[in-house]
Order: structure tokens, then C-alpha cells, then sequence
């Protein structure tokens, strides 16, 4: 065999050239080289994008989106302004009534874990942080009853809808995140406490409507801090409480009404005096009813006028609405006329009067009107009614709601869930904004059909949320101090932001 004789320095530059020669026609087909592409120095997980569009294209899809280098000229940039700084937020969730409860437990034990987990956790789920039970049934109850129906306030005692269905789950949840909060409202007083009217004071034996009797104040006030402290005993907190839902409403299956005058005495007077008694600082939310006061022009301003009241109650927190009628500019005349109280938000519905199954429609108008809406007039909660309903809408009872949707439907297997609009509203705020996060100020790009917050989390993290309800994509870009980056808003669609400051 003939040896060629070539100098080592030669041949390695040969062999280098005829390496570079193959990379550059690495394409396969001989004809055109394949591009080479430089390796981006750019990270792609700055910025962590949840996202949903109203037609499932996006169905809470995780995403990511890197920081720019270039300048930021954009006339659509949002940027963050961290020294104005509004409410601090203490979390997103949804009702936990007897009959979502007996639809968790109607599932497997794995299944019901996967749900609640990706619901509730906040590393590997969405991290929903706020729940509401009712104190006695509501109206999405397994049967009528509270945890007193026997006369003397010494036979309270919690039911098997508590015992066997919502406190289950209640430990289900907080197994997962421990730092769920917990609201507790109660639909209506044992009905040996009712009477017709304040001025006739006769025995009133109905679950719908009639009114507290003044005799029964003491009780009652003992009843809310017995059911409190059997919930401790069980091993759950209660963070908070409402003395009535929907007081100014006496048609509810469970209801029972309540006056601005009849709520100031029971909760200065009785309510709060047996709460501190019993060494508990649950926090009370007023009202717990609609922006319109149900039409009533006596009530108007209901919480407001109770502040106004008597002494200066350190219990009472502050006033939740739900929005069943008004408009959402009612929470801003609140905080206006009240600043040093909180504001939550702490139902509402879809059902088959909104065409609530319907995302196309539901999706863009809950996050305006339900999520971004609340948050942006000075909510620190927004809770949503039913986590988890049936395909028949229930369990449910003659005379309550039989039209409802839940933020979940569960088909008759027990294991196929559909996702209604107020699922994804709540995903979309809890699994970006914690509990304990700022919502803070912006300035820039605005536009009729653009929506968002911007909030400031413990964590060192920056948290923004933004409904882009126009019938076309927009690229916006969002600004701190430090750093920014663009993204394209699908259409008719909500994005999800957090990055590290």
C-alpha cells in the first residue's frame, strides 16, 4: 500500500477544513446546507405565563417568555410602578357546599387528590388559597337543617353534613396547602330563633325568611363561636366569617332577613363581645349581599352605616358583596367612604341564565367583570359559589338554585370534569398572585379592550395578569424597574405573568 508522506501540521488543517465543509452540509439532501443557528444567550424561562383563551385553544397552558436586551420603545408597554400600592391580597377560591363536598367524595381517592392537588397546591398545582363553607346548609345543602334545630343553644352539634362530607374535605385540602383560608356564612338561624317581624315577635317555623328575634341574640352569637371552636376541634381554622349571606334576601331555600339595624346590634353588641370572650380574633365580614342592596333605598350602604354606628368594633374587618345586581362601582364608593376596611368578594354564580357553559362568551366576561373587576376596586378575596356540581346541576334542593353551574362539572362516572369559566378565572389570579402579594400601581398602555393588575408578591416575585378581549392577538410589553419583555395575548384570551424582580 502506497503511504501518502504529509506533514502532521498539514493534515490537521486538512481534516479541520473537511470538518467544517460537512457541518456546513449537514441538511441531508446534498443540495442546500442547513442553517446554522447561533445559540441563544438568552434564558427562555424568565418568565413563568400561564395562559387561556375562550376556545380551549389554551386551556390554562404553561408557558414561558424570556427578558429583552433590546430598548424598550414599545407604545404598548405596561411598565410596573411598585411605590403605589393599593390592597394586600389574601387569596382566590371558590365554595366548598355539601354538594360539592359529595361530589369529591363520590370520586376515587386517587382522582379526588390529582383534582384538589392541582386546584390547590401551590407547587404543583394552581394554588387556590381561599375557600367559603356555609354554617348550617345552604342552599346547596344535602338536606335543611343547622347544628341547632333542637330549642336550647346546648344542643348544638355539627351534622353528618359537616362530619362526613365537608370537613373531609376540608382536611383533604389543607393536607395540601395547610394555608388555605377558610370563610365560614351561615343561610339562616335555627328557626326557634325566628320571628315574623320585629314588631308582632311570633314564632316564625320556616327556613325561608322571617327574622332573628332579639331574645335569641346571646344565643345566636354563642352558636357562631360553638361552631367555630368544633371546627378548631377538628383540627380546621376559621379565618373569617359573615353573620348572614344575602341578608336583604328572604326567598332563598335558607334565608333569613336582616336589616343594617339588626346587623350592627347582633354583631356589635353580641357577636364580636362573644367572639374576643372566647379568645378567637376570627375576622368579620359585613353585608355578604349584592352592590345594589337588593333595590332597598333604606339599606343603601349598608356596611357603612354600621361602621357609623355605636362603638368601633375591632373585629369587624370589613364588607363583602356579591353581584347578583348593582355594578362593581359600588365596591370603589365603599373604600372611598370607608378606607381603613377591607373588601371581599364572596360569590357569584354561572348558570343557565348567563349561558355559563358557554367559555366564548363567559371567559372574557368573568375575568372583566368577576376577577380583574373586584381586584381593581380594592377586593383582597375573590370567591366564586360551587367548586364542583354534577351534570344535573346539583345536588341540589327544591327552592334553591337548580340552574347553577359549578366552577367544575363532574359527568355521572364521577371522573370526567368540564372546566366552566370560573375555574379558569380563579386559576389565573391564584397560581401568579400568593396570598399576602400587593397589588400595585402601572402606568403606560391602556386601550378599551385591554384589562390587567399588576401585584408585588413576598416572595421577590412580580405578578401580572392581563385579559386581552379584543377579537384580534396584542403583543404588549411589561416593564419593571429592571427588566422587560414582550408577549403575544392570544384573542379573547387571559395571561398569567410571574418573574423574579
Amino acid at each position: 500500500m502506497h503511504t501518502l508522506n504529509i506533514p502532521l501540521k498539514l493534515l490537521v488543517l486538512l481534516c479541520a477544513f473537511i470538518a467544517v465543509l460537512s457541518c456546513g452540509n449537514s441538511s441531508g439532501n446534498g443540495d442546500h446546507p442547513a442553517p446554522v443557528t447561533p445559540p441563544d444567550p438568552t434564558p427562555t424561562d424568565d418568565v413563568q405565563v400561564l395562559v387561556t383563551s375562550n376556545s380551549r385553544s389554551l386551556d390554562l397552558a404553561r408557558q414561558t417568555a424570556a427578558f429583552s436586551t433590546k430598548d424598550n420603545l414599545s407604545p404598548t408597554t405596561i411598565t410596573l410602578q411598585p411605590a403605589t400600592r393599593y390592597q394586600t391580597m389574601d387569596g382566590f377560591g371558590a365554595a366548598i357546599t355539601g354538594s360539592t363536598s359529595f361530589n369529591l367524595k363520590a370520586m376515587t381517592q386517587a382522582d379526588r387528590t390529582a383534582f384538589l392537588r392541582q386546584t390547590f397546591s401551590p407547587t404543583e398545582g394552581f394554588g387556590w388559597s381561599y375557600v367559603r363553607i356555609s354554617i348550617g346548609c345552604s342552599d346547596f345543602s344535602l338536606s335543611e337543617y343547622t347544628c341547632c334545630d333542637t330549642p336550647g343553644i346546648e344542643h348544638f352539634a355539627l351534622t353528618e353534613e359537616e362530619n362526613d362530607f365537608v370537613i373531609p374535605i376540608l382536611k383533604e385540602i389543607l393536607a395540601i396547602n395547610p394555608d388555605v383560608k377558610i370563610l365560614g356564612s351561615p343561610w339562616t338561624c335555627p328557626r326557634w330563633m325566628k320571628v315574623n317581624n320585629l314588631t308582632d315577635l311570633k314564632p316564625f317555623e320556616s327556613w325561608t325568611s322571617g327574622q332573628l328575634n332579639p331574645a335569641y341574640y346571646a344565643d345566636y352569637a354563642t352558636y357562631f363561636v360553638k361552631w367555630i371552636e368544633a371546627f378548631r376541634t377538628a383540627g380546621i381554622h376559621i379565618y373569617s366569617i359573615t353573620p348572614q349571606n344575602e341578608p336583604l334576601n328572604r326567598g332563598n331555600s335558607a334565608s333569613l332577613f336582616m336589616g343594617w339595624q339588626e346587623q350592627a346590634t347582633f354583631v356589635k353588641e353580641h357577636l364580636a363581645p362573644a367572639i374576643k370572650a372566647a379568645g378567637l380574633q376570627t375576622k368579620i365580614y359585613l353585608f355578604d349581599h349584592n352592590y345594589n342592596y337588593d333595590n332597598l333605598s333604606d339599606q343603601n350602604d349598608y356596611p357603612v352605616k354600621i361602621y357609623q354606628t355605636g362603638n368601633s368594633e375591632s373585629l369587624i374587618a370589613g364588607a363583602a358583596y356579591h353581584n347578583y345586581g348593582g355594578n362593581r362601582n359600588e365596591l370603589l364608593d365603599m373604600e372611598q367612604k370607608a378606607p381603613d376596611k377591607e373588601l371581599i368578594f364572596t360569590e357569584t354564580s354561572i348558570g343557565t341564565w348567563n349561558d355559563g357553559r358557554n367559555l366564548a362568551t363567559r371567559l372574557p366576561e368573568d375575568m372583566q367583570e368577576v376577577a380583574l373587576g373586584t381586584v381593581n376596586n380594592w377586593c383582597k378575596a375573590v370567591i366564586v359559589w360551587n367548586l364542583m356540581l354534577d351534570n344535573d346541576r346539583g345536588p341540589n334542593r327544591e327552592g334553591g338554585c337548580q340552574t347553577c353551574y359549578g366552577a367544575v362539572d363532574i359527568n355521572a362516572d364521577y371522573q370526567t370534569i368540564t372546566r366552566n369559566s370560573h375555574y379558569y378565572i380563579i386559576s389565573q389570579l391564584a397560581a401568579v398572585v400568593q396570598p399576602g402579594a400587593t397589588r400595585i400601581g402601572t402606568t403606560g398602555y391602556t386601550a378599551a379592550d385591554i384589562m390587567y393588575a399588576a401585584f408585588e408578591n413576598l416572595d421577590g416575585t412580580y405578578a401580572f395578569v392581563l385579559l386581552n378581549n379584543s377579537a384580534e392577538a396584542k403583543t404588549c410589553t411589561v416593564a419593571d424597574a429592571t427588566h422587560h419583555f414582550a408577549y403575544n395575548v392570544p384573542a379573547k384570551a387571559v395571561a398569567s405573568f410571574r418573574w423574579k424582580k
